[in-house]
């Protein structure tokens, strides 16, 4: 009661039923996974969710559970990360530059190779085979290091690039080939202490939508903070 929040960050925290009543909230930004958000008594999720759908019409394709909508959705993926690339190349340097704290464009694209091998070559293919060790996966432990991963790498942006443009490739080469009723079956997840643990039991669907929303959630990521890196240069 009666706390100064003001400047306060809560980062990768939990605030499921959080109440804030009779606030003071000006200039803020939350940024997460949220639903059921009610404002002054509007619940507003809905209209955020439209408007990002109608800002980023991929979103609809990444949803959708026909293979053609995804397959679509996969290759407008890819071709927004190679314009990004594009920028970040013009920039030479920038691709390693953070701000508040986040992960650089080289991390981000790491981390998308780690989701590539855990998300799709094992929980949508059945795949036992290790890591990239180039790939930045969860900092939870044992996971953190584990399967292949090699924390002490630092790889160039042309050898990330390579192999996330192979990783693009085979995605959307079994896309060509799936279908809906490959889709919907049980993801083919080997029974190990492997990450992702709680994979098991989703669908193959469910688990490549865990790819697409992570390469272009991570896109917006790696944008918004080039922008921010770009203005604080101008100034």
């Amino acid at each position: 009661m009666d706390e100064d929040l003001h400047g306060a960050e809560f980062r990768e925290c939990d605030l499921t039923g959080a109440r804030l009543i009779g606030v003071v909230m000006q200039d803020a930004v939350i940024d997460g996974l949220i639903t059921n958000l009610v404002v002054n008594g509007v619940e507003v999720t809905e209209y955020v969710e439209a408007e990002l759908d109608r800002r980023h019409p991929v979103r609809v394709l990444i949803r959708s559970e026909d293979p053609a909508d995804l397959r679509e959705a996969s290759r407008q993926l890819h071709a927004g990360w190679a314009a990004t690339i594009e920028r970040i190349r013009r920039r030479p340097g920038i691709e390693r530059r953070s701000v508040n704290d986040e992960w650089s464009a080289v991390q981000t694209m790491r981390h998308l190779v780690f989701v590539h091998d855990s998300w799709f070559r094992r929980c949508c293919l059945g795949s036992t085979e290790l890591f990239t060790p180039m790939g930045i996966g969860t900092t939870v432990e044992p996971y953190r290091g584990a399967h292949g991963l090699d924390l002490s790498l630092d790889p160039a942006l042309d050898e990330i690039v390579s192999v996330r443009d192979a990783q693009a490739a085979e995605l959307e080469a079994w896309l060509d080939e799936v279908t809906a009723g490959q889709l919907a079956a049980r993801a083919p997840v080997p029974d190990d202490d492997v990450w992702p643990p709680y994979a098991r039991g989703r669908s193959v669907r469910q688990c490549l939508g865990t790819v697409l929303n992570e390469t272009f959630e991570h896109h917006g990521f790696c944008v918004r903070d080039l922008d921010l890196i770009e203005a604080q240069d101008a100034d």
